[in-house]
């Protein structure tokens, strides 16, 4: 069983930064996609960036310049480095994860940004 455990959410002030990580349990495991989604009080989960396991990376329009994913393929780990924040980042934010034994989510982490 494939377990994706969240980390590095909190308060943050707007213009500050956060990082999540995401961390998959289970050797042997091959991760296609790393991927991070957020949804809103109220508003449905969105897309907000993803990177292949060659490191490829998009990102939703609104975060670009702002938010960048990476990933430690040694660690089965994905990170969101998030700077810039603002009051619309704030949210519970998901990882998904492609593997070669399905797809898994992460349990979420709240981000809130407020001053």
């Amino acid at each position: 069983q494939v377990q994706l455990v969240e980390s590095g959410g909190g308060l943050v002030q707007p213009g500050g930064s956060l990082r999540l990580s995401c961390a998959a349990s289970g050797s042997s495991l091959r991760i296609y996609v790393m991927e991070w989604y957020r949804q809103a009080s109220g508003k449905q989960r969105e897309w907000v960036s993803g990177i292949t396991a060659i490191g490829s990376s998009t990102y939703k329009d609104s975060v670009k310049g702002r938010f960048t994913i990476s990933r430690d393929n040694s660690k089965n780990t994905a990170y969101l480095q998030m700077n810039s924040l603002n009051l619309e980042d704030t949210a519970v934010y998901y990882c998904k994860f492609t593997t070669s034994v399905g797809v898994y989510w992460g349990q979420g982490t709240q981000i809130t940004v407020s001053s």
